[in-house]
């Protein structure tokens, strides 16, 4: 199987398009044409997880943790990085990163945060902003419902988890084709037309633009289509950063804590005192979350599960809100599972295997 066709399914699951700024994921070594024999799964790229692929005959690791935030000078041994990069080459192993756009699927790295601590009914923490469009097109009467039908097939009208959503409106449409047309409707270099249309509305997310555009074309009657497609400020609801859910019955905080410890196997929590308070109300966020208390807060959250809280970030929780922090590694440690699940469903005669390696460089004493 080519490398290209494995990076089709992975960005099924997370379009890279969904990415933060900072981010740099995807194809971090390789070529898309190479031929792959069997698939790693790994949270971190580590000599350790490389030496792992070769013995194992997987010519291809995916992970969650990119290896190249920042261009290289050089491609040498002085760092970890370089090192990495020279030895993939030498042995052939193609690096594939697939980071902040899963953190900000519903379905995602938070996601599996939140099942595992057994929170029901979860739901997007932040919704992610200034990933929807919307679509405004003008068609003939008779020509509007196949034109819709090729747009739901690509995609859009999405709302939330009702599909096929549209608004329509109807008026009147003017053009005079020029001498170099070829005109669906009136001749070539004759006279204004009218016509009866159809204007149509729908949302369109952002990495579907490009299809949907192309539907719209192939459907449309028109020689040249009109039509405006606008980036909308509103939030997408349904995709973002971190969870938030209940659990299924009030817990006192030792309780909730042992929970957390339980589930995620974690050699210690740093936590925040809250006074007589039991914990129902939970927010979860995989990797570096102290940025999003605020929102958890806000949220009526009696808890927030993450990683890497400094030290002053701590006092941010005034009492209202139980921190605790589990670990960077600890929170976004199912994040394997989820990819080796997803991958044997998309490919299941394929071998795709989830790294031995244990990829934390965090240690406890205990």
């Amino acid at each position: 199987m080519k490398l290209h066709q494995i990076i089709s399914h992975l960005e099924a699951l997370a379009p890279p398009v969904y990415q933060e700024s900072y981010d740099n994921s995807g194809l971090q070594v390789g070529l898309p044409d190479a031929e792959i024999s069997g698939i790693l799964i790994a949270l971190d790229f580590t000599e350790a997880v490389l030496e792992e692929a070769e013995s194992r005959n997987c010519n291809l690791i995916v992970a969650h943790h990119p290896l190249l935030f920042k261009g290289l000078k050089r491609i040498s041994d002085t760092t970890a990085t370089e090192r990495m990069v020279w030895q993939a080459i030498q042995k052939g192993i193609h690096l594939y990163a697939i980071h902040t756009n899963l953190d900000n699927m519903a379905h995602g790295v938070s996601r599996m945060l939140a099942d595992k601590l057994g929170l029901q009914n979860p739901r997007v923490l932040v919704p992610q902003k200034g990933v929807l469009s919307k679509l405004h097109t003008y068609v003939p009467h008779k020509d509007a419902p196949q034109v819709l039908d090729a747009l739901f097939a690509a995609g859009a009208g999405h709302v939330g988890d009702y599909s096929e959503c549209s608004y329509q409106l109807s008026g009147t449409g003017t053009f005079r084709p020029s001498e170099n047309t070829d005109p669906t409707i009136g001749t070539a270099g004759g006279p204004r037309e009218a016509v009866p249309e159809t204007r149509i509305e729908v949302l369109v997310p952002k990495h579907l633009e490009s299809k949907v555009l192309q539907a719209l074309f192939r459907a449309h009657p028109y020689e040249k289509v009109a039509y405006d497609l606008m980036e909308l400020s509103n939030a997408n609801q349904h995709q973002g950063i971190g969870m938030i859910g209940e659990l299924p019955q009030p817990e006192e905080v030792p309780v909730f804590l042992q929970r957390v410890k339980t589930a995620l196997n974690t050699g210690c929590i740093r936590y925040t005192e809250i006074s007589g308070k039991h914990i129902r109300k939970v927010a979860v966020c995989g990797g570096s979350g102290a940025g999003f208390l605020g929102a958890a807060v806000r949220a009526g959250a009696d808890a927030y599960v993450t990683g890497d809280f400094k030290y002053h970030e701590f006092f941010d929780a005034e009492g209202r809100i139980l921190i605790a922090d589990v670990g960077h590694w600890e929170s976004e440690q199912y994040t394997t599972e989820l990819l080796v699940s997803y991958l044997r469903k998309k490919l299941p005669n394929f071998a795709v295997h989830s790294a031995g390696s244990i990829t934390n460089p965090v240690r406890y004493f205990h």
